[in-house]
């Protein structure tokens, strides 16, 4: 199946564009430090059968293998999770073009800290199809304008946090692929899980607003359980299957099936139609995903 590795990031990261677009928006109502924990905190209890039966496992991690789960759960977990989410409120999930379009600079983040922290050695024609993956995506959202600036400050403010998102995602990548090292992908999903839990209790007791999970509707509890059987535990499980095959740097590439998966969700719920230049954006996207996925590295070393 290891051939097969980065499909299963891929259909993750397509996962988290249906999680933006259908299931989050539901959740508008209430803080988001609130919606993070409650996600976390369903995954991890869900999961806790693995947790039992691999506890042994545990007492072989080292100190540099919890350091690594701790900036999963804290950049992706907590930070960057929180960030896209109060972005997309920001922007009530209509105008997601500047969201989408930092989520751009995913990749570029993440292939730097490859470099700088995993040692990956990149051979030239993975930064070609790294660009053209890149540009295929910014063609695909915004063909050849610019993006559209209608909400005011709150699309700054959207920006900045949609910026934060991008590099604690890409921190998370990195951190992710240490730390599947000596663990399996089921506890490493688990022990992600829990750890942003944890995380994410101190913060809403730290802001008080644990007190307003009163307000959580039946609805939106259902949307909670979904999201933890699909868009969310089970995507980072196959996330992690498939990353723990594959270099940090193929992965991030693979992810940004994320916002061709927005774009193509806003045309099948909104009415959003592709032109034909953002058309062979979506086509240049995958051809340089196929590319970029068959890439061998020269010399990686994971430290």
């Amino acid at each position: 199946m290891s051939r097969f590795a980065p499909l299963f990031v891929i259909i993750a990261a397509a996962l988290w564009g249906v999680d933006g677009i259908v299931l989050r928006p539901t959740l508008y109502s209430l803080p988001v430090p609130l919606v993070v924990f409650l996600e976390s905190s369903i995954v991890a209890l869900i999961l806790s059968p693995i947790f039992i039966k691999q506890y042994p496992k545990l007492k072989l991690l080292s100190n540099k293998d919890w350091l690594a789960f701790l900036g999963v759960a804290l950049f992706g977990g907590a930070i960057g999770t929180m960030a896209i989410t109060k972005a997309l409120f920001y922007v009530n999930f209509v105008n997601l073009s500047i969201v989408i379009l930092i989520q751009k600079l995913q990749p570029v983040f993440a292939l730097t800290f490859a470099a700088l922290l995993l040692k990956e050695r990149l051979p030239k024609v993975f930064f070609l199809w790294a660009g053209l993956a890149i540009t295929g995506a910014y063609f695909m959202t915004f063909g050849f304008s610019m993006p559209l600036m209608s909400t005011g400050d709150k699309t700054f403010i959207a920006a900045i946090f949609s910026l934060i998102a991008a590099i604690s995602f890409s921190s998370s990548t990195i951190f992710s692929k240490r730390a599947l090292r000596d663990v399996g992908f089921e506890m490493g999903t688990y022990l992600r899980f829990l750890i942003s839990a944890a995380i994410m209790l101190i913060i809403v007791l730290f802001m008080g607003e644990l007190k307003t999970i009163s307000e959580v509707t039946s609805i939106q509890w259902w949307v909670f359980l979904l999201i933890a059987f699909t868009t969310g535990g089970a995507a980072i499980f196959l996330y992690y299957y498939g990353l723990k095959k594959i270099t940090a740097s193929v992965a991030t590439i693979c992810e940004l099936a994320f916002p061709m998966t927005a774009v193509v969700l806003e045309y099948f719920l909104h009415g959003n139609i592709l032109d034909p230049i953002q058309w062979m954006g979506v086509a240049l996207l995958l051809i340089s995903i196929v590319k970029v996925s068959g890439i061998k590295l020269l010399g990686t070393v994971v430290k």
